[in-house]
């Protein structure tokens, strides 16, 4: 089974308010776990960078003025992501900010059907409990030190490990080495005890109490059937 995780960064909130896409990160995951192929865009997104997003990502308009467009990774990007499961955390967000920029350009928008929303099944999974990517590394213990601002690409690789903890994680035990298989082929190998049957037919002793508590009964039922009949 093919995902990908993706996250985007922005200049702002709403693309309503003319805010665009500044980087997307995508990580391939195959059966929850990463494969090692990866995308990176860090896109120009032909306007200033507000205060306030440049102390969330730290890429500045200066950083990004020579970097392509969106309409020029565009095709890359929806090869690379094809038509599968996008895990995001937090799915409507960056659904709307790539869904404006495919609209700008023609695109059929993504479907809302197609994002696994990992905060969703954080809050699922731990009702009450804080949802942020933060707080889900430091509960799965994923080492958070180089994320001193938020990166699209980090971010996704920190949240393909949080995703395969909410989804049971990596069950080691699940995968013998060389002394752990011998030892297992022992086991299955060893032979077995044969016991013989236990004899289950009452004795005498039984069947005589039987008796005697029969007939202490009074009317009972299979007499009066027979009486019937």
């Amino acid at each position: 089974m093919r995902e990908i995780v993706l996250d985007t960064e922005t200049t702002g909130l709403d693309p309503d308010d003319g805010h665009r896409i500044v980087e997307i990160g995508c990580v391939e995951l195959i059966n929850y776990v990463p494969t090692g192929e990866t995308r990176q865009y860090y896109i120009n997104p032909k306007r200033d960078m507000p205060e306030e997003a440049f102390k969330v990502h730290g890429l500045s308009a200066e950083f990004l003025a020579d970097k392509p467009c969106f309409e020029e990774i565009a095709e890359d990007f929806l090869s690379f992501v094809r038509d599968d499961i996008l895990v995001i955390h937090n799915a409507e967000f960056d659904l709307r900010f790539l869904n404006a920029e495919l609209g700008l350009l023609g695109y059929p928008p993504i479907s809302a059907a197609r994002a696994f929303d990992t905060v969703a099944l954080a809050r699922r999974r731990f009702p009450g409990a804080q949802a942020s990517l933060d707080a889900l590394c430091r509960r799965f213990s994923i080492d958070l030190s180089a994320r001193s601002l938020h990166g699209a690409l980090l971010d996704c690789e920190l949240l393909a490990s949080v995703y395969l903890e909410l989804r049971g994680g990596r069950q080691p035990g699940l995968t013998l080495d060389g002394g752990a298989e011998e030892e297992a082929r022992t086991v299955v190998a060893a032979p077995r005890r044969h016991r013989p049957a236990r004899p289950h037919a009452p004795t005498e002793a039984e069947l005589a109490a039987h008796a005697r508590m029969l007939e202490s009964l009074k009317e009972p039922l299979w007499l009066t059937l027979e009486s019937q009949g």
